[in-house]
């Protein structure tokens, strides 16, 4: 079931970035997967960037936080659908040291 962008499928909270990730989206999307990633006891986390252009340090910050929150139960998270200039991003703040990347979400969910 979607919800806001974000739903889970096969044990993995799917969040479908729809607008450039700054510091007003970061904090509503914050706000609604942490809820989620509570109430179903989400271990991994794949952040679909297929609508996004644009992110600034919010959006690293809201990243790394959602990483810190399942790294110790085992999870992992992972980026699909990144543009150019996001992918300079995530290569500029070292994310990709502690997160994959991947075409699809599909391909994302069975690799995880």
């Amino acid at each position: 079931m979607k919800k806001d962008g974000l739903y889970v499928a096969d044990g993995c909270l799917v969040i479908e970035v729809r607008k450039d990730l700054d510091h007003h989206n970061a904090t509503e999307l914050r706000r609604y997967s942490d809820r989620l990633i509570e109430r179903e006891g989400i271990r991994h986390i794949i952040f679909d960037f297929s609508e996004v252009n644009f992110m600034d340090s919010s959006g690293i910050g809201m990243i790394m936080g959602r990483y810190k929150r399942v790294i110790f139960t085992g999870g992992k998270v992972a980026v699909t659908s990144v543009s150019d200039s996001v992918d300079r991003i995530l290569k500029l703040s070292g994310l990709y040291k502690i997160i994959e990347k991947y075409e699809t979400v599909e391909e994302a969910i069975s690799e995880l």
